[in-house]
Parts: structure tokens; sequence; C-alpha cells
């Protein structure tokens, strides 16, 4: 049984016209005859009766032509279905993301998504750096919104915003009544720090600012989840860095830890938040995406607005 050949009967069926059928199907008469009696024996039942004076359905016909008319409904579902997702219109993208982008791209971003394409579900994965660009070429992520950008050219990106950070620490340690401190003075505190692979943009910033300022950074602890980071310094008197937006954050609700951010200078630890996709064969539903943070209005100047709060 094809496909063609329900087409056909569906003409036939609604017709109740050989000719007039075969008009419409831009068949001959004689085609269109033998397509129907190619069904009727894959069916196994008589589906049309025919005199010289009239054509109509069997019993059996009525029945089938529903079930025909449901088939050919969902085939056509399916291939809208198809093209959409093809054409970035429809399905599911997955998008990775770290707190600022959080933050300071995705609002904007997924409100012109669900404005301009109604029929796509943004799936979103917060992750550090490093399993989000294994993940991105895993094929589980289409866009990971990440710290600094990737070198292999498996990988395109945009930069989209520059991210300072802070120090922070729990309320009983010495720097916690200070708004600002310099990074030198790191060299007398024991620190929290996170393996580079999970970062490495954040990891060679900070490490950066520490061979800028000339001392060597006293690494206690190394802690890859930044919520653990936050609990360890609440607790005891040691130094771990955040962006300026999670610094910002953490502590905000009553009755849970409450690690102070402490504002580092000379020099400022930064760290550049980028889009990133792969090269090859990306994905029509990540390129959409991509595509709608071109439409997004410039972002903040991200240490002005968390100055402000």
């Amino acid at each position: 049984m094809e496909f063609r050949h329900l087409e056909s009967f569906l003409a036939i069926a609604d017709e109740l016209h050989f000719g007039r059928a075969a008009a419409r199907l831009h068949l001959a008469q004689p085609s269109l005859s033998q397509q129907l009696q190619r069904l009727e024996r894959a069916v196994g039942a008589e589906l049309v009766a025919r005199t010289s004076h009239e054509v109509r359905l069997t019993a059996a016909g009525h029945v089938f032509r529903e079930y025909a008319k449901l088939i050919t409904a969902q085939l056509e579902k399916a291939v809208h279905s198809a093209r959409e997702v093809a054409a970035g219109r429809a399905g599911t993208v997955n998008v990775g993301y770290n707190f600022p982008a959080g933050q300071y791209v995705l609002p904007a971003v997924l409100a012109r998504m669900t404005t301009e394409y109604p029929d796509v579900t943004v799936a979103l994965w917060e992750k550090r750096t490093g399993p989000q660009l294994a993940a991105l070429a895993a094929g589980e992520l289409d866009v990971a919104l990440v710290y600094g950008h990737p070198v292999s050219p498996r990988f395109r990106f945009r930069r989209l915003v520059r991210v300072p950070m802070v120090a922070v620490v729990g309320h009983g340690h010495a720097w916690a009544g200070r708004q600002e401190v310099p990074f030198a003075e790191l060299a007398h505190q024991p620190c929290v720090l996170f393996a580079r692979e999970q970062c490495p943009a954040m990891y060679d910033a900070i490490l950066g600012a520490a061979e800028q300022s000339g001392i060597t950074l006293n690494v206690s602890h190394v802690v890859d989840d930044p919520g653990a980071t936050a609990i360890i310094v609440s607790v005891r008197a040691l130094v771990g860095f955040a962006s300026v937006t999670r610094g910002t954050s953490v502590g905000s609700v009553p009755g849970g830890i409450q690690p102070v951010p402490v504002r580092l200078s000379g020099p400022v630890p930064t760290v550049d938040l980028y889009a990133v996709w792969r090269a090859a064969e990306p994905s029509p539903l990540g390129e959409t995406f991509v595509r709608c943070l071109d439409d997004v209005p410039s972002l903040p100047d991200i240490e002005t607005a968390t100055r402000a709060t």
C-alpha cells in the first residue's frame, strides 16, 4: 500500500466521480482506477462501488475513509513539523549557561524567543564552562554561554559582555567590613579555588591577576561547585572567588548562608562571557537562538549595574 493510493481513494471519496477526481490529482482516469484497484487488493475489501450511473462508497469504504483522513492529516503534520524544526522555528533548543548569563543575557533572549518563535522550547542547563563545552561537543547542548572562547576550530563564538570578579568571605573574616581590597593582599590569605578544567578563562584571570600583583596564591581548598564555595567561606576563614553578579547575589535569602562580596583592585580580574556553538553541522534551533542575541539591546555594563545595587 502506497500513500498515493490513499490520496487517490480520498479524492474519489470526496468527488464520487472518477473524472473529477482524476482531474483534481492531475492523473489520467485509467491510472486512477488502477491505483484504486491496487489499494482494494491491499486492503482485501471493495471500497468503491461503481456503476454506469453512480459512484459510491461501500460500508468498508466509509470506515476506511475516516482512517485514511487521519493518516494523511498526521503525515501532513509530520512534514510541517519536520520543516519547522529544520528551519529553526519549532522544537527544543538546549542552552547551557552560567550565573551572569542567567542574570543578564537569558531574560531578554527568552522574551524575544517567546514572541518570535512561540513553538520553540528552550531547555536550560546551568553548568561551568568545561562541562558546557563538553556537552556542546557531544551534541547535548546547542548553545553554550560560557566564560572565555574555545580555541578549537570545532566551535564558533560571539563575545557578549565583560564580567569582573570579586572575593567572597564569611561575616567573621577580617575582610568582611572592607569595601575593596588590593589583590596583592591575597598573598596572606588561604584561598578556595577550582580545578582549571572547570572554567579555564576564570582560573587564568585569577592566576593572571596574582602574577601581575607579584604574589602566589595560597590555595588550601579546591572546590568545583560555586555553591559549595559560598558555604565553605561562610564557616571558615578562607577567601573564595566569584563573578560580581554571583558575589552580590549570595546571601540574599533570609536565614541562609551569608557570604560577603569584597571588591578587588589593582588589578581587577575580569573574564569575558561568550556564546559558543558548533561550527560544523550547527543546530538550526541553536542558530535561531544566536540570531535572537542580535536582536537583544546592548547588554549592560555589569560592573556599573552591580555597583548600583
